[in-house]
């Protein structure tokens, strides 16, 4: 059943990956998961004015109440601050605090080695891998 199976393979590099990033940022007190939310707060496009929850979600492909669930978590830590958006008077956005952005680069010194050690093994099909694997996130997201 596993033999040619995308989607199988793909789950299995998620949880590996996942795993390699959990153990590489754990000493700054993150799980992958954090680390790649943390990632997109700190230098997405809309780091200086902060994300909506809604935008946060779309780019998890999580529900909102997962979004939430971390929003939550990373306030209690003192790592986000809310701010009323300008533009929805329905809504609001966030962004890391300096304590969350002091965080993010403690996780990201951890994280960097093993980005490296991934890119060496991959040498020149860095670029080609990034490619694939965000043609399949288009496919995956429109299904």
């Amino acid at each position: 059943m596993t033999e040619g199976n995308v989607l199988f393979d793909v789950w299995l590099m998620a949880r590996a990956t996942a795993a390699a990033i959990d153990e590489a940022v754990s000493a700054a007190g993150l799980d992958a998961d954090e680390f790649a939310v943390y990632s997109m707060l700190a230098a997405g496009p809309d780091a200086a004015v902060g994300m909506r929850p809604s935008d946060l979600s779309r780019w998890m492909s999580a529900p909102p109440t997962t979004v939430s669930s971390y929003l939550k978590r990373f306030g209690r830590r003192g790592h986000l601050e809310r701010s009323p958006d300008g533009n929805d008077a329905r809504s609001h956005r966030v962004r890391l605090t300096a304590e969350g952005l002091a965080a993010h680069r403690a996780a990201a010194t951890h994280f960097e080695p093993l980005l490296t050690k991934v890119n060496e093994a991959l040498g020149a099909e860095v670029s080609s891998t990034r490619e694939r694997l965000l043609w399949l996130h288009r496919i995956m997201s429109t299904s």
